[in-house]
């Protein structure tokens, strides 16, 4: 399966493992890339000694491209690129920013650069900054998200109308059916993540796993867009935080409320009460705890499949 993401990425099929916070170690994203997929490291929760560190065993555990995910509203951001550097990582992903900021400073090292990006208006900026892909993610993904709410199945074909570089799609993506979807609607490759934080290979606490293969429709809901949107699992630290809109908050008592280390606190140590448990609305459709190969097997699978069913229509 050859298109403009595979050539990108040197990758074997068109699909990233999502850098997600608390996830994203180089446990999978090494698996993820050893699977013919992109696999991404989560910058987000490490310090830069435990990013150096994740990198070199990442690098140890596989032969192919992988890259990694860089929020740039971290106050040390300026250290994360130059560690990203000195270590001869070929990809980044930045989200949470202006793509102006790093995107040139970054290609003039011989690096691709991709930005995440939840509107039209924020992807033809990224564009216009020379980003050579982008990830458009809609309101259904897991983790920070877009304030504007606008769907996958809305915010691809609009994007992919406007846009001519590379096109990944996000949020809500789990399946190979849905990978299909996806590329009909203009995309040249999708970005998943909730799937794989329900495998063998992710950080995530094993309790938080369970959780999200718990979940049912309506258990997420996206919140916080005061500080920054996230999609969280209804637990009591969400209920807490509706308990305060209810009253009528402010965005100092939200921060109070949200303190540090509470996303860690959650989906890395597996507090199921008071933590931040961030997933997408797709975990109503995830059942079980694979290993990435076995996850990615699946989709390819479904997705040859579903081709062929679509073609019988």
């Amino acid at each position: 399966m050859q298109n403009s993401i595979t050539k990108l990425f040197n990758i074997q099929y068109p699909i990233i493992q999502a850098g997600m916070i608390w996830n994203s170690g180089w446990r999978l994203a090494s698996a993820a890339s050893n699977s013919g997929i992109l696999g991404l490291i989560g910058a987000g929760s490490m310090y830069p000694d435990v990013l150096r560190e994740h990198i070199q065993k990442c690098k140890k555990a596989t032969s192919k491209p992988f890259g990694i995910n860089v929020p740039m509203l971290y106050p040390n951001v300026e250290e994360i690129m130059n560690i990203i550097v000195e270590e001869d990582v070929k990809i980044v992903f930045t989200s949470a920013g202006n793509p102006k900021t790093w995107t040139k400073w970054l290609q003039d090292k011989g690096i691709t650069v991709v930005h995440v990006v939840s509107s039209l208006k924020f992807a033809l900026k990224a564009q216009e900054a020379g980003v050579n892909a982008i990830v458009a993610e809609g309101f259904e993904a897991g983790g920070h998200n877009g304030r504007d709410e606008t769907t996958t199945l809305t915010l691809i074909p609009m994007v992919a109308q406007k846009l001519t570089i590379p096109l990944i799609a996000a949020g809500g993506i789990a399946t190979g059916k849905a990978m299909l979807a996806c590329m009909v609607l203009g995309a040249n490759g999708v970005q998943v993540g909730s799937r794989f934080v329900a495998s063998t290979e992710s950080s995530a606490h094993s309790a938080f796993k369970q959780v999200v293969v718990d979940a049912k429709e309506g258990d997420t809901q996206l919140t916080l867009k005061e500080l920054a949107p996230v999609r969280l699992i209804k637990n009591k630290f969400f209920n807490d935080v509706a308990s305060l809109y209810q009253k009528g908050t402010t965005p100092e008592e939200l921060k109070k409320l949200l303190g540090r280390a509470r996303a860690k606190r959650g989906m890395f140590e597996g507090d199921l009460v008071e933590g931040e448990l961030e997933i997408g609305q797709i975990a109503g459709l995830i059942h079980d705890i694979k290993s990435v190969q076995d996850i990615v097997t699946e989709i390819i699978t479904e997705f040859d499949e579903a081709k062929v069913k679509i073609s019988a229509l």
